[in-house]
């Protein structure tokens, strides 16, 4: 049995469609090449200057360290309880369920401001406006549910007859969690967290409401385009675009090795 080949038309719609969606950072990274004094398309000199600015400026430098030092505690955070939450909701009788599953998943559903709004006056009573901890956890909100998303999909193509046959064997409930579970959910726990950290290194409404004098890099980004347009701008989003772009390809990669494990 032979497959049905794609339409030609198929193929140009698909091609016009992924330019059009590549055109704008494109355009980011021909611009962060200006030589220029501002941001200019085409630009009229092309230099590395705006990259040399952004690794040689302390305020940068300090704004990309903070973004890491947040993306990474919220990754560490939202992957081991969106991890165990995602093997709870499959695998034990929890009263509820439905409703709980719902209630993890809806930062994705609700517009980030108004969860910036409650989160602020949260933050306000607890004075945990301009603190570290209060933006990994506000972040930590909203990369959970990437990771239960991610992790309960695995869930559902897992064989539990690999489980049982474990316990069968006398292993207990920790022993067949680590050495059983465990390595079949990597791919899909290694995906959830790609998506935790990107979520909160690109993260800006809610830093904006939250971070106070201590900026991450997007609402640096943010107030670099709206007070004075500065290039740095465009040279940092290039290299953002990079490491977006190779992060959500080690996800796909992820996801077709989950799928021909499972299948």
């Amino acid at each position: 049995m032979t497959g049905e080949r794609t339409h030609p038309l198929l193929w140009a719609a698909t091609g016009i469609v992924l330019a059009y969606l590549a055109l704008p950072s494109l355009v980011v990274v021909i611009m962060s090449l200006s030589g220029g004094r501002f941001l200019e398309f085409p630009p009229s000199t092309l230099s590395m200057r705006w990259y040399q600015a952004y690794w040689s400026s302390t305020s940068w430098m300090d704004a990309t360290v903070r973004s890491l030092e947040v993306a990474v505690m919220v990754t560490a955070l939202a992957t081991s309880l969106g991890t165990l939450a995602s093997i709870a909701l499959v695998r034990l009788v929890v009263p509820g369920k439905s409703a709980l599953r719902a209630l993890v998943v809806s930062p994705i559903m609700v517009p980030t401001i108004v969860l910036s709004i409650g989160i602020y006056s949260v933050y306000a009573r607890w004075r945990l406006i301009g603190t570290a901890t209060g933006l990994v956890l506000a972040h930590t909100v909203l990369a959970l549910p990437f990771v239960v998303l991610n992790v309960t999909a695995v869930l559902y193509k897992l064989d539990r007859s690999l489980e049982r046959a474990a316990r069968s064997l006398g292993a207990g409930p920790l022993r067949t969690f680590t050495q059983v579970m465990l390595p079949l959910l990597w791919p899909g726990i290694a995906s959830g967290a790609i998506f935790a950290f990107l979520t909160s290194f690109d993260e800006i409404v809610i830093a904006m409401f939250v971070s106070g004098s201590n900026p991450t890099l997007p609402k640096l980004m943010f107030d670099g385009i709206r007070y004075e347009l500065n290039p740095v701008v465009a040279a940092v989003s290039s290299q953002l675009i990079i490491v977006t772009a190779l992060a959500l390809l080690g996800s796909a990669w992820l996801r077709r090795r989950t799928e021909r494990t499972s299948g």
